[in-house]
């Protein structure tokens, strides 16, 4: 359609040498002239798309008309209101006279109230006997014909004055209209073949481009503006939770290691090689390379040990050591792998050896309570407080609260006699800074801890307690095969970063926060997180 309009206006163009008023037309698939407020829009479009290309310029013209309401249109149909409650009244003298309340149940109330003040008022009707009689033998319905002249017109013969009466009474309304002269452009033609705006590898060949006609390009133009990075409600979480610990006096450890072995994720933390969780239900094992470097000689024969046949006040797990099992290769199913490795590193000064890692840098900032305690002793022991973020894998099932890959918040602090009472009170005042008060600790087994405690939060969208997190004192049998004095506790939690991150953001389904069900557009429109 757009293309036939297109081609009307060039060829009467061509014809006339200019179109002086674009109502005359006579679009395509019409009988009559394009005098209507829609046919001019239409035309408009194709004027836009002709001058775009220069071939053709135009000028505007802007008309006020008129347009019939709703109400007016049915008095255009049916008559005005004071002729209808003339013609429902009984002539004078003729019949019982109709009551008000009679003519309301034969017209309508509005009608029946708007026609009566006016029928009054013309000398139509009058009242007789307690109702209501014709005053006039015959009327002439001015409104209707009003309507009918302004529906067909857009205007009224009688003037400007006969108009405002009836937009007063809402039976008409003011519409602007437009219409155009349209002349020859610099660049007009009959042919309406749109020009290239790319430059193709075919066109480069076979010299097409030489003989083809493009569109001119805008320099003018403006680009569509470019969205600006976001970031992902779990990082801002993961950062907010990272103040925390920073503001807290925690140095952050070093996490790279998504692959470990099986010794550092769970025999050097006392789980027994018999354990539910090393088989591959649980744990991604690694099939090349599958196996891992040997640690250390001597820490690695007091591990086995005290597996075996128990020591540091154990009596152990009693079980066959496997070297084949313990030098296994997997994705970490926690950080406390890390964890692990970190804390035998801290324990060199302990054991009288050279630090292999920056004790002092890392405890910098780790002063606890019992500083001046944990500072004596003459056995080398300094206290640090640790934490990483990042990932872990498991193989679970995955659901509204569960993903096979995610994070894991971990805290390690290292001093003489802590007890269970300071790593609830630390809990405490962690959650509250991030903004979560309403927690339950309950009594829970590990392997390297003890006690243990689990840690719920309140989810007020899934409307139950969450578990987001574990926590405990690491046993003897993980801490002094590395060295550690036995006055030396060490409190160890992990929590998850994207449970916290549902519960801040509102999220009931942990599979629309990661993951490929996750919206782009909740993304960018998530608020930044301030515990």
């Amino acid at each position: 359609m757009t293309e036939a309009i297109q081609q009307l206006i060039l060829d009467t163009l061509d014809k006339d040498g200019s179109i002086k008023d674009t109502r005359t037309l006579v679009l395509p698939g019409h009988s009559e002239a394009a005098a209507t407020h829609d046919a001019q829009i239409i035309i408009l479009g194709a004027l836009n798309s002709l001058s775009s290309r220069e071939m053709i310029t135009y000028e505007t013209h802007e008309t006020m008309s008129h347009v019939l309401t709703e109400e007016g249109a049915s008095i255009a149909l049916s008559g005005s209101h004071e002729a209808r409650v003339w013609a429902a009244v009984p002539t004078k003298g003729q019949g019982s006279p109709l009551t008000p309340k009679e003519l309301e149940q034969a017209l309508g109330s509005e009608i029946a109230k708007v026609g009566q003040g006016r029928a009054f008022k013309n000398k139509w009707i009058v009242k007789e006997g307690g109702g209501l009689v014709k005053l006039a033998a015959s009327i002439d319905d001015t409104t209707q014909k009003d309507m009918r002249e302004v529906d067909s017109t857009g205007t009224l013969k009688a003037g400007e004055k006969a108009l405002a009466d009836l937009r007063k009474r809402k039976l008409i309304a003011q519409k602007k209209g437009q219409w155009f002269n349209v002349y020859k452009g610099p660049h007009f033609s009959t042919s309406t073949a749109k020009p290239e705006t790319d430059l193709t590898v075919d066109m480069l060949t076979s010299g097409a481009w030489k003989t083809s006609t493009f569109k001119k390009y805008n320099f003018e133009a403006e680009g569509i503006p470019t969205n600006g990075g976001v970031l992902h409600p779990l990082l801002k979480v993961r950062e907010e939770i990272r103040n925390i610990f920073l503001e807290m006096g925690f140095a952050e450890m070093p996490t790279s290691s998504f692959v470990e072995s099986a010794f550092w994720c769970f025999d050097s933390l006392f789980v027994p090689q018999q354990h539910p969780a090393r088989e591959v239900q649980d744990t991604f094992y690694l099939s090349d390379p599958s196996k891992s470097l040997t640690p250390p000689a001597d820490y690695y024969a007091k591990v086995a040990k005290v597996h075996e046949h128990g020591g540091y006040g154990s009596n152990g797990y009693r079980a066959p050591w496997s070297d084949e099992e313990s030098h296994r290769l997997l994705l970490r199913t926690h950080t406390t792998a890390s964890s692990s490795a970190m804390l035998w590193k801290l324990a060199a000064r302990c054991r009288g050896e050279e630090e292999d890692v920056d004790v002092h840098a890392l405890s910098a900032h780790s002063g606890t309570t019992r500083k001046a305690k944990g500072s004596g002793g003459g056995d080398g022991f300094r206290p640090a407080k640790l934490f990483s973020i990042d990932r872990v894998f498991r193989n679970e099932t995955m659901d509204a609260t569960h993903l096979a890959e995610f994070h894991q918040v971990e805290g390690v602090v290292a001093d003489r006699d802590l007890t269970l009472a300071d790593l609830i009170g630390f809990m405490r005042v962690f959650f509250t800074k991030m903004g979560i008060e309403n927690i339950r600790f309950k009594p829970a087994y590990n392997p390297y801890t003890e006690p243990s405690l689990e840690i719920f939060a309140f989810h007020p969208q899934l409307n139950k307690w969450v578990e987001v997190g574990n926590s405990g004192m690491f046993r003897p049998e993980m801490l002094e095969p590395m060295g550690f004095p036995k006055d030396v506790h060490v409190h160890g939690w992990g929590i998850g970063l994207e449970r916290p991150t549902m519960i801040r953001y509102g999220i009931s389904n942990i599979r629309t926060l990661v993951g490929h069900k996750v919206s782009v557009e909740s993304v960018e429109k998530s608020p930044a997180v301030r515990f």
